[in-house]
This record gives structure tokens, C-alpha cells and sequence, in this order.
């Protein structure tokens, strides 16, 4: 008999979305589980956590329980439970389920079978696929949006965009000539922050001038 770990993961918005409320995965893990004889050692939950990186608590206890023989599977209720990025699911397919077996039941995939392997190994190329081709696609657009003479991203500190063009902000260049003139004088990147803030002058976004902020400024050349 296969002994599976359940994994459980919300995030506050997906369970309000979407319906991947913890309950919801529980019982269907647990009667997945009933139906194909697997016996379930325990079902492990990350609440409130995002599937950004593979260090959450929850998911290193249920490697960790693989990585000592207590399970020989991971059953889920679908494969974005466990993550969304392309590199960690080859990671994890990589360090765990090349010995240990992944179950997923709204995905319908057992990779302790051929098909199984073959399911998960499509699905995870589509997935590279899609990220490629998407990332092809902003390129050639920013790229058009650049040879039309269209300023890409956020303006930098004195400048603004006015009909999708940079202008010059003529109280944001007498800081930068501030910034510089200070620097010249030797303050320190931290002490030209501090003035700044004391004066009451704004970053871009409207908030406290940090050492990094000014170190850009100085760097920056100002057509």
C-alpha cells in the first residue's frame, strides 16, 4: 500500500476566489485517498501562504517526511497547490519525484504509473512554453514601443510622461542639481537623504528620501 503525505495551501485570496478553501482540499485529498487504498500518514497545511518560493513551512515538512522514508508519496488537490514556477517544479521533480510518487486529484495525475509521468512531464513543458512565449511577447512590444520613441517604464526622478513622452519636471531637476552640488561638497549619500527629508522634498513616489535613492540620482545623466 502507497503511503501518502497530503499538502494543503491557501492563500486568503485564492480561498475567497476560487474555492480552494482548506476544508475543501481536505476532503477531497482524504477521499481520494479512500477510493485508490492509499494510506494517509498525515495532511500538512500552509494557510495564508503564497506559492512564490518552495520555503514555507508546511511544504519543507512534507519533503522533509519524504526525505525520511516516512512517505512515499505527495497527494493534492491540484498541481498549483504545491507551485506555479516552472523552475521549482523542476526542482521538485528533480530531487523528489523521480523516486517518490506525485498524486494530484483535480489533475487526475499518478505518476507512479507511465502515463502518470508522461501527464506531469507535458504539463510542465506547456508551462515552460507558455512563460517563454510570454516573455517573447513583451520583448517585441517594448522593443516596438521603443523604436516609435516611447519611453519604457516608470520616468526617472525629473521627468514625467506626457503623451508617451518624457518631459523634463523643472522643481525635480533643481534637486537633482541639489543632489549633485551636495555630493561635490562631500556629504554622504545617507546625509543627503536626511537633508532632503528635513526640507520636505519627495522621491517620486512621495516618499523619504534612503541612500540608494540619491545614490541614483547622482548616477543618473540627465539629458
Amino acid at each position: 500500500m502507497t503511503k501518502a503525505i497530503g499538502y494543503v495551501r491557501v492563500s486568503t485570496q485564492e480561498q475567497a476566489d476560487h474555492g480552494y478553501s482548506i476544508e475543501a482540499q481536505v476532503s477531497k485529498i482524504k477521499a481520494y485517498a479512500d477510493l485508490y487504498d492509499i494510506e494517509l500518514v498525515d495532511v500538512v497545511i500552509d494557510a495564508g501562504v503564497s506559492a512564490k518560493s518552495l520555503k514555507r513551512e508546511g511544504l519543507q515538512r512534507v519533503l522533509t517526511t519524504l526525505d525520511n522514508g516516512g512517505a512515499d508519496a505527495v497527494l493534492i488537490f491540484k498541481l498549483d497547490r504545491l507551485t506555479r514556477d516552472v523552475s521549482d517544479w523542476n526542482t521538485l521533480i528533480k530531487d523528489y519525484f523521480t523516486d517518490k510518487a506525485l498524486l494530484s486529484v483535480s489533475d487526475q495525475i499518478d505518476t507512479r504509473t507511465a502515463a502518470g509521468r508522461l501527464c506531469l512531464n507535458v504539463l510542465m513543458s506547456v508551462a515552460q512554453w507558455e512563460r517563454e512565449a510570454i516573455g517573447e511577447r513583451t520583448s517585441t512590444a517594448l522593443r516596438q514601443k521603443q523604436s516609435q520613441g516611447e519611453h519604457v517604464g516608470s520616468p526617472a526622478y525629473g521627468y514625467e510622461m506626457v503623451n508617451k513622452k518624457l518631459v523634463k519636471v523643472a522643481t525635480e531637476l533643481e534637486v537633482i542639481a541639489l543632489v549633485k552640488q551636495m555630493s561635490d561638497d562631500g556629504f554622504t549619500l545617507s546625509a543627503i537623504a536626511t537633508e532632503l527629508n528635513a526640507q520636505g522634498i519627495k522621491t517620486k513616489r512621495g516618499g523619504k528620501w534612503q541612500a540608494v535613492q540619491v545614490s541614483r540620482v547622482i548616477n543618473r545623466e540627465v539629458a
